[in-house]
């Protein structure tokens, strides 16, 4: 049994973080490398607020990066105009994909209260933090043989303790 989703959207640019993992940082008016991403600063309502960044050579540590404040998304780095766009990470994120409260992991179910499978990684739009699409792993196996199947959705998500509850119609194939 296959699922497919129907969401009429026309997607803009739309990038995985999993694209985006590892990228560069870079001031713009110096060419200077300031840290790396590592991951993603998801707020409860399910919009990308920033990106947490490791910055330092022997003592890293990680700094956020507001959306707002990214210049350019590109696909060999991302690009700030200055090093005083990252704030010091004073408090953690409400939720992450990977790291203190991450999403990774959890369990995606559709508003009909259908299991949809485990979320792996979240689709994009860069220029707005906003998340369009999930993808989701139904097991090691599963992803071998059926492959990853990407989950749509044009509303924000609810971000529950347990779950991920996503607002999709869900038809069988």
């Amino acid at each position: 049994m296959t699922k497919t989703i129907n969401v009429h959207r026309r997607w803009g640019t739309l990038r995985t973080f999993a694209l985006l993992k590892g990228q560069p940082v870079f001031e713009s008016k110096t060419g200077s490398k300031i840290g790396e991403v590592t991951d993603l600063s998801i707020s409860t309502d399910g919009v990308v607020k920033g990106l947490l960044v490791k910055k330092g050579v022997f003592f890293k540590q990680s700094y956020f990066l507001d959306i707002q404040n990214v210049l350019s998304f590109g696909w060999d780095g991302v690009m700030i105009e200055e090093n005083e766009s990252l704030e010091r990470l004073k408090t953690n994120p409400e939720y992450t994909l990977f790291h203190q409260h991450s999403l990774n992991g959890k369990m995606l179910i559709s508003n009909s209260g259908e299991s949809l499978g485990l979320l792996e990684d979240v689709y994009f739009h860069e220029e707005l933090g906003t998340i369009v699409g999930y993808e989701i792993t139904d097991g090691f196996f599963s992803d071998i043989t059926e492959g990853k199947q990407i989950i749509q959705s044009e509303k924000p998500p609810a971000i529950g303790k347990d779950a991920i509850i996503v607002d999709v119609d869900v038809n069988h194939t």
